[in-house]
């Protein structure tokens, strides 16, 4: 529905569906990918970078490092935490550990599950999701993304490339989200000392894409349309 207006590039990072992976995942590895493929593009102008979850931490890395070659960033159910003590602070445990190999393709799809776990109703985005998600290995189908990936990833200063971000910067987030709840969206938006939108998407969870796509894409026209015609 975007693409009716404007020229829209969606990627897979390395380490995620058809792209290759590498021995280690800094983010500041993943925005120079990012960067390298708005500059094959050949945009007209300089973009907007849109950004969900693991995928919006990225774009805050790319957007403060090469904000001159953006017209602005949509930060979408990416948290950008309060600092807590170091004893105290939450390790992640995501790592699947092997990834498991299904003897069909309806069986592996049967296995798709969203993370954080969510009710979705729109079956048929999960399902098309899902699909993409999955190739052919020896044996039979699993997922595509690098296991690794987990405990391969470098983890960044979030809060200071949040704050070193220069171009126009949106913030969203999912009305019921378990990953940005209100008190983190509050804590980006006052990091940001500036005047942002911070938009809550209502009746969504994390995967709020998935959840609300109609709001999304208003929300997304409304943004850009703005900054289209607003000053700087």
């Amino acid at each position: 529905m975007l693409s009716r207006r404007y020229s829209i590039v969606a990627l897979d990072l390395s380490g995620h569906g058809d792209s290759g992976r590498r021995q280690n995942y800094p983010r500041r590895q993943w925005a120079k990918e990012v960067m390298a493929v708005i500059d094959d593009a050949a945009f007209a102008g300089p973009p907007v970078l849109v950004g969900h979850s693991m995928g919006g931490l990225v774009s805050i890395v790319a957007a403060a490092l090469h904000s001159d070659s953006l017209a602005g960033v949509i930060i979408v159910d990416s948290p950008v935490k309060k600092p807590e003590p170091s004893a105290q602070a939450k390790q992640s445990n995501l790592n699947p550990g092997q990834l498991k190999v299904y003897p069909d393709l309806e069986t592996a799809m049967s296995r798709f599950r969203l993370i954080p776990a969510q009710e979705c109703k729109n079956k048929y985005i999960v399902g098309h999701v899902a699909l993409h998600s999955i190739g052919q290995v020896d044996g039979g189908y699993s997922w595509k993304f690098d296991p690794r990936i987990f405990e391969l990833v470098q983890k960044e200063p979030m809060e200071e490339h949040l704050t070193n971000i220069s171009c126009r910067i949106a913030l969203l987030r999912g009305e019921h989200s378990v990953v940005v709840p209100p008190e983190t969206g509050q804590y980006m938006f006052q990091l940001l000392h500036r005047k942002v939108p911070l938009v809550v998407i209502p009746d969504a969870h994390h995967h709020l894409i998935l959840d609300q796509p109609m709001t999304f894409i208003a929300v997304i026209r409304a943004l850009l349309s703005d900054w289209a015609h607003s000053p700087t």
